[in-house]
């Protein structure tokens, strides 16, 4: 079986643990992550996280068995400074990994020490709470060169046929300075219709070619000024070849911008559940 890969929006922080008192604003995403597991049923081994929080010069992998904790976030409560997902690693994928880059001609690492950022257990916490999903971490490459990030999910797709997820993890929307301004919200709308358009309706080298030239879509500078959360997206849309898109979560006001969630290829989901 085929797994699906996916670009995901990771919400804001440390959100899983806050749901309680964020009125509702983590509530949709929640519920879209949440459907993505059940979609999926049992049929992962294991979850490659492109994660939008780890630049390295060359893509680099966790190979740890057991990662530890990243608090990459800034002013959050006290208590999200302790909280643990203790999922453990999987150092033969990491290792398998590495190697379909290197065999690709592209450079790659292992880091042994690299444990598990917000870009990851924020997700993992909403879709696999239990912490029992294997997961290897892997980094984005720090010059953002879409070609690159395409290319590498490319030579990363076998993995779909061995129970791997390959999700990148980021936000399709990332202007931390313009969240919840309302100047934002027309900007934000126009980068994810050309989002949708872009993904749901071409694939394969047309979709890479788009996502290649990005910078020339509406307001792209504007919701990505820095695209570190937008590469994730090459990398999954680059292992899911000429599979089609689906958008699985989209709101309008998500802390005052559109953001949206994107799945390549169909899941293996349970008879009678639909796509």
């Amino acid at each position: 079986m085929t797994l699906p890969t996916y670009y995901l929006s990771h919400g804001g922080g440390p959100w899983p643990w806050m749901m309680a008192g964020a009125g509702g604003t983590f509530d949709r995403l929640d519920a879209s992550l949440k459907a993505l597991r059940a979609s999926l049923g049992d049929t992962p081994r294991a979850v490659l996280m492109v994660s939008a929080h780890w630049e390295e010069p060359v893509f680099t992998f966790s190979s740890g068995e057991h990662p530890g904790m990243i608090y990459d976030y800034y002013g959050f409560p006290p208590e999200t400074y302790h909280i643990r997902y203790p999922a453990p690693g999987m150092p033969g994928l990491a290792q398998k990994a590495h190697d379909l880059l290197v065999a690709g001609g592209m450079a790659a690492r292992l880091d042994p020490v690299r444990g598990f950022d917000h870009g990851t257990f924020s997700l993992m916490q909403a879709i696999w709470p239990e912490a029992q999903m294997p997961i290897v971490q892997m980094s984005i490459r720090s010059d953002f060169d879409p070609a690159a990030h395409l290319a590498a999910g490319r030579l990363l797709a076998p993995l779909r046929d061995e129970g791997v997820v390959i999700i990148g993890s980021g936000l399709s929307f990332h202007n931390l300075r313009a969240l919840g301004h309302p100047a934002a919200q027309a900007p934000s709308q126009s980068f994810d219709q050309w989002l949708q358009q872009s993904l749901l309706q071409s694939a394969g080298e047309e979709r890479a070619t788009l996502l290649q030239q990005w910078e020339a879509a509406p307001a792209a500078r504007i919701a990505q000024p820095r695209e570190d959360h937008l590469v994730p997206l090459h990398v999954a849309a680059g292992a899911a070849g000429s599979d089609p898109g689906k958008m699985i979560y989209h709101e309008d006001h998500f802390m005052g911008v559109a953001a949206s969630s994107f799945r390549f290829g169909a899941p293996p989901r349970p008879a009678g559940m639909p796509a």
